[in-house]
């Protein structure tokens, strides 16, 4: 063919396109009928087009080609036991592990036995803070390999918001966390506790954002530096597809912009996971479409790791069988699906980089009021994050309780034959306990708990 077949037709504007929508509605108003307006704030449009963009937007700085599937392995008093699950889930498949330790008596030497660490990256979350285990952490992966590849997950604000107290108190965290950070030169933080507590994707991005600038505005005013740092925003992922897609890219957007103001590293890794929100007890086989469809948002917005949830996480303890249908379904992303053969290929996308666009403006705005009231410990302290938070997780709830928000098998189509009470090894319900907090702790709670303690009540 001697010219292209589509230079013989002309482009047609979004203006046009408006047009013959409106006629083709025969009166019905465009804004009523075709605009969805969401909790964010952000009006979606029924189609997007090139003629809306100034320019064409910037590639995303992230490799869809190189994410890791990750296996939680929960490390009690037993670390030969965690480190055969860990070998196992190796040679299943895991290409990164997550190590989440309950005790500081732990022997990281058996832990890390047989694992290669310059090919299987390792993630420690720790329910302590614990100087010495980083030593110990370090020391264990220098000797047994070359270059380990070891990310320590340290966030004493988290803790702070999640629990209502410090480890110790505000000094020695502070003490503490310096010295971990001069040694790792990582930060982490939780955007995943504001996510499942019912916090707007808007508030996410804000408050994760004004969360890590407390750190790295106190360790600028300490004169300590930051060159070298290394960020971790560790984030759960709901079923709004194209917004949680968005999100993920906005983070990367917005980090970049705060990493410039204090000159270091732009790049930042992002470690997902599905989040509890959205899961259930009844018809729980659902929570596996559920947490697919999250995981491939997680993937196509960017994660560097992803770390499923099993289908029985809520009421079930860690099991075998659970765990490795979990890994299974990201595997099948990757093997069978060809997630993995696609740099950003959420990239160009209008409707997307819109929303990645006006989330990550909506973002910046928000964390800039933030600051601007004293920054996101004062606010917490004086209980307006918790506030926030409470007043967005209400209004998703109503939408649920009003079937707006549809869980299906839940609200909508339930399976009335299904009994759970005989099933819960461990509680599905937030559990409120009796005592002292420095402040309000921001709680973590599922869509569906009234729904679910109703029909166990009745079983």
């Amino acid at each position: 063919m001697s010219k292209p077949l589509f230079n013989e037709f002309e482009s047609v504007s979004s203006k046009a396109w408006k047009q013959k929508i409106q006629v083709d509605l025969k009166g019905a108003d465009y804004n009523e009928a075709l605009i969805w307006k969401t909790n964010e704030g952000i009006d979606v449009k029924p189609f997007y087009h090139a003629d809306e963009f100034e320019s064409l937007p910037n590639t995303s700085n992230s490799k869809a080609t190189e994410w890791k599937i990750c296996q939680l392995i929960n490390v009690t008093d037993d670390a030969k036991e965690a480190n055969l699950k860990a070998i196992d889930a190796i040679n299943r498949g895991a290409e990164s592990l997550l190590f989440h330790m309950q005790s500081e008596n732990i022997s990281i030497y058996d832990l890390f036995q047989d694992i290669d660490l310059t090919k299987i990256p390792i993630e420690i979350k720790c329910d302590f803070l614990s100087e010495s285990i980083i030593k110990k952490v370090n020391t264990v992966a220098s000797s047994i390999s070359k270059k380990p590849q070891i990310n320590i997950q340290t966030d004493i604000i988290g803790h702070l918001a999640k629990t209502g107290n410090w480890y110790n108190n505000i000094k020695e965290d502070h003490l503490k966390f310096e010295t971990i950070v001069k040694n790792t030169n990582q930060i982490s933080i939780d955007l995943g506790l504001y996510q499942n507590a019912g916090a707007t994707i808007i508030q996410q991005l804000a408050y994760g954002l004004a969360h890590v600038n407390e750190y790295l505005n106190h360790f600028e005013n300490k004169g300590l530096s930051l060159s070298e740092i290394e960020v971790t925003f560790n984030t759960t992922v709901g079923s709004n597809y194209f917004f949680e897609i968005s999100k993920l890219r906005a983070i990367r957007q917005i980090w970049a912009a705060l990493a410039s103001e204090y000159n270091i590293n732009t790049n930042c890794k992002i470690i997902a996971t599905p989040s509890k929100r959205n899961k259930t007890i009844y018809d729980y086989n659902v929570n596996m479409l559920r947490t697919t469809t999250e995981c491939m948002s997680a993937i196509l917005g960017g994660a560097n790791t992803i770390c499923n949830l099993a289908y029985d996480a809520l009421y079930h303890k860690s099991n075998e069988f659970g765990d490795r249908i979990s890994r299974n379904q990201l595997l099948v992303l990757k093997h069978e699906s060809y997630f993995d053969k696609v740099n950003n290929p959420a990239d160009g996308a209008y409707y997307i980089e819109s929303l990645t666009e006006q989330l990550a403006e909506k973002a910046l705005n928000l964390f800039k009021n933030i600051e601007l009231n004293g920054g996101f410990l004062k606010q917490l302290k004086e209980g307006t994050i918790q506030r926030k938070i409470k007043e967005s997780a209400a209004k998703e709830q109503a939408d649920f309780n009003a079937e707006k928000l549809v869980l299906l098998g839940t609200n909508k189509h339930p399976n009335l034959a299904d009994k759970m009470k005989n099933e819960l090894e461990i509680s599905p319900f937030l559990k409120i306990e009796k005592r002292k907090t420095l402040i309000e702790p921001i709680l973590e709670k599922r869509l569906s708990e009234k729904l679910e303690i109703n029909r166990l009540n009745k079983e």
